[in-house]
């Protein structure tokens, strides 16, 4: 590798870049509508600095700049760093003295979306991912508590020593790690059908409680739903019946499809991330084995991991990969490097996925997202209550998409500690679908 490659040169403590920068004004970062989301400012004196329109809006995608770069502004140092103007013009501005305009980065975030994601969340703590199934596109990404980065110089010392508490300098989203709760059902179901061709004759006499394996497994408050099948599970989230179906798994072959869905494994993006868990395997003790089929136990799982599941499902099968730059342009629009959607692979088959579509159309139509019914667009979706303490408190989560027959949109939402994702995280769902699709 060349000692003057990009990689080298955006290491934080590469001496170039203080060259760079002396030489070029750093590049401007836009939304997908060149909304300013980031830029350089020249002050009174001479000096320059990053300006962040948006305060802390974006804080955790785009990043900042003065306390050790993150996000965009880290892993497009480079191209920030790096004028493709036209030689002439350079030479003029190196004649008069002028430093030369960096080349500016255009993302694929979606302003409106991504404030709608903000103002939904509040001041709760979570994290909301927006994405294209079909493109792979990252339209909005959003954690909470944030801070901004405007000021994050004069309460760096606050923002270090508060990292145990509130963690504002973690982006949630993407490496956040959570049970996945009932959202996970999905991924049980799937295995469930791939064992047993004959998965549409599952049936199960749910009466609200119990027993695996020593392990008394409730539904919520207890509810009884009765004789259920594979879909009328999902729907209703019934527990006992995922724990009776998690029961019935070859457990070497679940961790095999949870590693197939990129558990346990590094994710295919640019972002930084934490790796998601499943430590289940043929030589896990048999009380493990129904709290981990409906999400619960070891399990766990980032946002934008869970936005990546369902967006595969939502597209057939194929997962696109996540990106948030679109384009590297220079100062005057010329376009230096351009992203296109690329397929990481296939996580399941097509008509898997079209089941599982299926069965996440329940969730909305007789399930607990219900919220969801009767809009002017068709949603799919998995809600989710994912106990996370030994006082049974729960973190909400909503993953799904819409519309369902022909998907633009996937949404994955996290609030920390609220209650029911169908209470909790559905209706910020529904914000950003009504605002995308009507």
């Amino acid at each position: 590798m060349m000692a003057d490659s990009s990689e080298v040169i955006n290491n934080t403590y590469n001496t170039r870049q203080d060259l760079l920068a002396e030489r070029i004004i750093r590049g401007n970062i836009y939304g997908n509508d060149y909304e300013v989301l980031a830029e350089t400012v020249t002050n009174k004196d001479g000096t320059e600095s990053r300006r962040y329109p948006y305060d802390s809006l974006f804080v955790h995608i785009v990043g900042q700049f003065s306390q050790g770069k993150t996000g965009i502004e880290l892993s497009e140092n480079f191209p920030l760093l790096t004028s493709n103007t036209n030689a002439f013009s350079q030479f003029l501005e190196d004649i008069a003295g002028d430093k030369i305009a960096g080349d500016n980065v255009v993302t694929t975030l979606d302003v409106s979306l991504q404030q709608i994601a903000a103002d939904a969340l509040g001041d709760r703590k979570g994290a909301v991912v927006v994405l294209e199934p079909d493109t792979g596109k990252i339209l909005a990404m959003v954690s909470k508590p944030d801070y901004n980065p405007n000021t994050v110089s004069e309460k760096w010392e606050e923002l270090k020593e508060d990292v145990q508490n509130e963690s504002a300098l973690m982006n949630r989203a993407a490496q956040g790690l959570y049970p996945p709760g009932s959202t996970f059902k999905l991924v049980t179901a799937l295995e469930y059908m791939r064992e047993y061709g004959d998965y549409s004759k599952y049936e199960y006499n749910c009466e609200g409680l119990d027993d695996f394996s020593g392990i008394k497994i409730r539904c919520y408050n207890e509810k009884h739903h009765g004789m259920v099948d594979l879909k009328l599970s999902l729907a209703k989230s019934c527990n006992t019946s995922f724990a009776n179906i998690g029961s019935k798994l070859d457990l070497k072959s679940f961790r095999n499809t949870c590693n197939s869905l990129l558990f346990n494994t590094k994710l295919p993006t640019s972002i930084v991330t934490n790796r998601s868990h499943f430590v289940l395997d043929e030589h896990s003790d048999e009380e493990e084995v129904p709290q981990t089929a409906i999400g619960q136990g070891k399990t766990q799982i980032t946002p934008l991991h869970n936005a990546m599941i369902v967006a595969a499902i939502a597209n057939g099968g194929n997962l696109m990969r996540p990106y948030v730059v679109d384009r590297v342009e220079t100062s005057k629009k010329k376009i230096v490097k351009k992203n296109v959607p690329s397929i990481y692979g296939a996580l399941m088959t097509a008509e898997e996925a079209q089941v599982l579509t299926e069965y996440m159309q329940a969730v909305v139509e007789e399930g607990t997202a219900a919220e969801l019914k009767n809009s002017k667009y068709t949603a799919a979706g998995k809600t989710g209550s994912a106990e996370y303490n030994s006082s049974k408190s729960s973190h909400a989560w909503f993953v799904g998409f819409a519309p369902a027959e022909d998907p633009k949109i996937v949404v994955s939402v996290i609030v920390e500690g609220a209650g029911t994702g169908s209470q909790y995280a559905v209706p910020i769902a529904k914000q950003l679908f009504e605002q995308y699709l009507t």
